[in-house]
């Protein structure tokens, strides 16, 4: 059984970085979801930029945007469960707790993985491409035709989203591994072992 000054004081972790992860993500992550709609819309069947995508960034890009929105959610259930753990009649467990805590690190992690890896592949498309270019410096006529054979800054752009992105995740990740610091303190002051 967990001490009431127990549960507010996890309470009010779970609440504050609960409400900080969220307004977090939906302020950055409507960057990338606002590329996203301005390629479909805007950018013809290719996307943003002048450069043909490679499949998989696109399926990467797709998992990072579900895990983004999956890590909102979750920081959104932090803040309800904030108010369960107030109550101690319907408070959860500790494990309960913890698990919660542990699935929003995977998530984040998960993220965090999926933006540098699409990161990666961009940039190295991006490498490649000027490698091909004259190395004289960036050419202000076209010579070569077809929209595959140079860079434009919208390129950029996604990578500028990528990078927001994995910020955001970055610092949602700290703040579920400091609720999971929290819980599993919690837990061991509960159920010391007998080491001692």
């Amino acid at each position: 059984m967990t001490k009431p000054s127990t549960n507010i004081s996890l309470s009010r972790a779970f609440s504050r970085f609960g409400w900080i992860g969220f307004w977090l993500q939906i302020a950055i992550g409507s960057i990338p979801i606002a590329l996203l709609i301005y390629a479909s819309l805007l950018g013809g069947r290719d996307g943003i930029g002048t450069r043909s995508r490679f499949g998989l960034i696109q399926y990467l890009e797709i998992g990072s945007l579900f895990v983004l929105a999956f890590t909102t959610i979750w920081s959104y259930r932090y803040t309800r469960l904030a108010h369960r753990i107030a109550l101690v009649d319907l408070s959860p467990s500790m494990q309960s707790l913890q698990r919660t805590a542990w699935i929003g690190v995977a998530a984040s992690t998960l993220g965090i993985v999926f933006s540098a890896l699409v990161m990666m592949f961009e940039v190295t498309l991006l490498l490649l491409y000027f490698l091909r270019a004259p190395q004289a410096g960036v050419p202000v006529v076209q010579i070569t035709s077809g929209p595959a054979s140079w860079v434009s800054a919208s390129d950029i752009l996604s990578l500028v989203g990528l990078i927001f992105t994995m910020l955001v995740e970055i610092v949602v990740l700290v703040l579920s591994l400091w609720l999971l610091f929290r819980t599993t303190a919690e837990l061991a002051e509960i159920h010391p072992t007998d080491d001692d």
